[in-house]
């Protein structure tokens, strides 16, 4: 059960190419963007589609192999978990974002 506490698995598609940074250390990250989709009947009966979008970050071997197969539009299942970050920007405002860290990647579709 202690692995069940941060956990976050998502099946969604890469909304712009991964970003790929190379550390001073010489780590390899790469950060995206995922959309995940929900569809509902409304009150009508009509369809309707609500997509959330979802920051993903990756790091070593996972870094990798998003760099050399991933790309806009590709189909991924993420295993990983929730990480919240906050600074504050140049004009001293605080700042907030909430991230998935990737533990496991799958690639799907075509």
């Amino acid at each position: 059960m202690k692995t069940l506490r941060n956990r976050v698995q998502l099946i969604g598609n890469l909304g712009n190419d991964p970003e790929i940074i190379n550390t001073d250390a010489g780590r390899k990250i790469a950060k995206f963007n995922i959309a995940t989709n929900e569809v509902y009947k409304n009150s009508e009966g009509g369809k309707e589609t609500n997509t959330e979008w979802h920051r993903v970050v990756c790091f070593g071997k996972t870094a990798d192999i998003v760099e050399n197969y991933l790309s806009k539009g590709k189909e991924v299942a993420i295993d990983g978990k929730l990480t919240h970050n906050s600074w504050e920007d140049k004009d001293g405002n605080k700042r907030f974002n909430t991230e998935v860290v990737c533990n496991e990647l799958l690639m799907l579709g075509k």
